[in-house]
């Protein structure tokens, strides 16, 4: 765990915040695949782990600077910081691509989990029959999350709590993609777009000194689902990190050949070439969200004819390996100046 970091690399910690939120907010993409190829994954499992019973005596005898520096405050407040930025800038401007350039962002998804393929095995030498096992298996479950079929919306807030337990987990789990987890449960709509435009309105309405939300039932009722919501991922980050911290501790090897393997059969649900399946009524109209798009109910994966379109998509492939293995060379730098 670093002590001192310059300003460049709290500046650096924001903007992996920023890409952590963003990919966290897409199907299919893992933001713990964004902390592993950059390098601070298990300082940040590490960081998540303190957060413990020792953290909150600490917080309950008002030593606020021994529970700061206990948790590793700095690091996990700055990347915070750029995860809640992302959640209303650059996740909004990702919603715009993928509505408008919807194959391209695909694309370029799909090229930096090949890249995080090559940079999680590229000094990974420790292959025998148990890691062998545990990458198989990890293959199969990332295709048999690919491509099961989607559950119907469900407000309950027991279950909306559970929502917050899984959906944070691709945070802390390389290739596991907690948004595409939420399609399958049947509340990406409502736990991501909903109720997050339900907190954006609120702040606009409250910064305007306008409060006759306090009247709308359906708004009081987002807001509660987000909080719920928002405290079974705060349940759900707790309790990932100090199992994984746990397993990677004592199965390091087992543990990295299965995010190999998840990471690699995650690329079906990336798949750039797919045409997507909305959700109907009885009559055959297309459902909307409350933003007015298409509420999505899976895809129908095919493979492309060559033409001008398909090479540029390879272009952004190429782009988003390029990308990675950027990361990858940042990275090294960066551990190099720290150690």
């Amino acid at each position: 765990m670093h002590s001192t970091r310059t300003l460049s690399d709290r500046i650096f910690l924001v903007i992996k915040g920023l890409a952590m939120g963003a990919a966290n907010k897409v199907p299919g993409v893992s933001g713990g695949v964004v902390a592993f190829v950059a390098g601070f994954y298990e300082e940040f499992i590490y960081s998540l782990q303190k957060i413990n019973g020792k953290a909150f005596k600490l917080l309950i005898n008002k030593r606020y600077k021994s529970f700061y520096n206990y948790i590793n405050g700095r690091f996990l407040g700055l990347l915070f910081l750029g995860m809640v930025v992302s959640y209303f800038s650059v996740s909004k401007l990702l919603d715009y691509f993928i509505v408008h350039y919807e194959l391209y962002v695909w694309s370029l998804f799909f090229g930096m989990i090949i890249g995080s393929i090559y940079y999680i095995q590229k000094d990974f030498h420790h292959w025998h029959t148990n890691t062998i096992l545990a990458l198989i298996i990890g293959i199969a479950l990332g295709l048999g999350i690919s491509f099961l079929d989607p559950a119907k919306e469900n407000d309950n807030l027991l279950f909306v709590f559970f929502c917050g337990i899984i959906s944070v987990s691709g945070m802390t789990l390389p290739g596991f993609s907690g948004s595409f987890i939420l399609i399958l449960l049947g509340n990406y709509v409502l736990l991501l777009v909903d109720s997050v435009n339900a907190l954006f309105d609120t702040f606009t309405d409250v910064i305007s000194g306008d409060f006759h939300f306090i009247n709308d039932p359906h708004r009081l009722k987002m807001l509660k689902i987000l909080v719920v919501f928002t405290l079974g991922s705060i349940t759900g980050l707790v309790t990932f990190s100090h199992a994984l911290n746990f397993i990677i501790k004592h199965y390091k090897n087992i543990t990295t050949a299965s995010i190999i393997g998840f990471i690699t059969g995650s690329l079906g649900v990336v798949w750039p070439w797919k045409e997507t399946q909305y959700k109907q009524d009885i009559n055959g109209d297309f459902l909307l969200d409350s933003t007015g798009q298409k509420i999505v109910e899976n895809y129908q994966r095919y493979i492309p004819e060559l033409n001008s379109t398909t090479y540029l998509a390879l272009l952004f492939i190429i782009i988003g390996i390029l990308i990675v293995l950027g990361l990858d060379k940042y990275g090294q730098k960066t551990r190099r100046s720290h150690a």
